[in-house]
C-alpha cells in the first residue's frame, strides 16, 4: 500500500484538494487527476522541457516535481496562458501567426518557460530567447518561427504595458 498526503494548491486561479501518493509526479497529477492534459511528458528527466509549468512565479520542471511538493503553492499550466476559452494570450497568438508550431508536443512547454522569461525580460533579443529555448527539445520547426513569435510577442506585451501606463 502507498502512503498519501493531502495537498491544496491552487492550480490557473482555481482551488484544488486532493490526496495523493507521495511518489506521484505533479506531472502525472496535472495530467491524470486534474485532466490538464496540456502539460506533456516527454524525457521524465527534466532535459526536453516539455513538462514545464509555473510554480509561484517560477518555470519549473513538471517531471522532476512531485505533487506534495506543491502543497499550498500556485501553480499555472499551458492551460492558464489563455484570459478565456474563446480567446488566446499574447504568446499563443503570436506561435499562430508565426507558424511556430507543428506537432505542438513541445508547445506548452515553450510558452510556460516564454512567458516566465518576457515577465523577467520584456524586450529580449535573439541572442536570449534562443539561449532560453536550449533548454526545450523541438524536432519540427527549427526554432526561428519560435524566436520570431516570441520575440513579436515581447513587442506587444511591451506596447501592451505602455498603453496601460498611458491610461492610468
Amino acid at each position: 500500500m502507498s502512503e498519501t498526503r493531502a495537498i491544496a494548491v491552487t492550480v490557473n486561479g482555481a482551488r484544488r484538494e486532493a490526496t495523493v501518493p507521495v511518489r506521484v509526479t505533479l506531472a502525472d497529477f496535472l495530467r491524470h487527476a486534474l485532466r490538464l492534459t496540456g502539460t506533456h511528458l516527454g524525457c521524465e528527466h527534466g532535459v526536453c522541457g516539455a513538462c514545464t509549468i509555473d510554480i509561484d512565479g517560477k518555470p519549473a520542471r513538471a517531471c522532476l516535481t512531485l505533487a506534495v511538493q506543491i502543497d499550498g503553492c500556485k501553480v499555472r499550466t499551458v492551460e492558464g496562458l489563455a484570459p478565456s476559452a474563446d480567446r488566446l494570450g499574447i504568446l499563443q497568438a503570436a506561435f499562430k501567426r508565426n507558424h511556430a508550431l507543428q506537432c505542438g508536443f513541445c508547445t506548452a512547454g515553450i510558452l510556460m518557460s516564454l512567458d516566465g522569461f518576457l515577465r523577467e525580460h520584456p524586450l529580449p533579443d535573439e541572442a536570449a530567447v534562443r539561449d532560453l529555448l536550449t533548454g526545450h527539445l523541438c524536432r519540427c520547426t527549427g526554432y526561428t518561427p519560435i524566436v520570431r513569435a516570441a520575440l513579436e510577442a515581447a513587442a506587444e506585451m511591451t506596447d501592451d504595458l505602455s498603453r496601460e501606463k498611458s491610461d492610468a
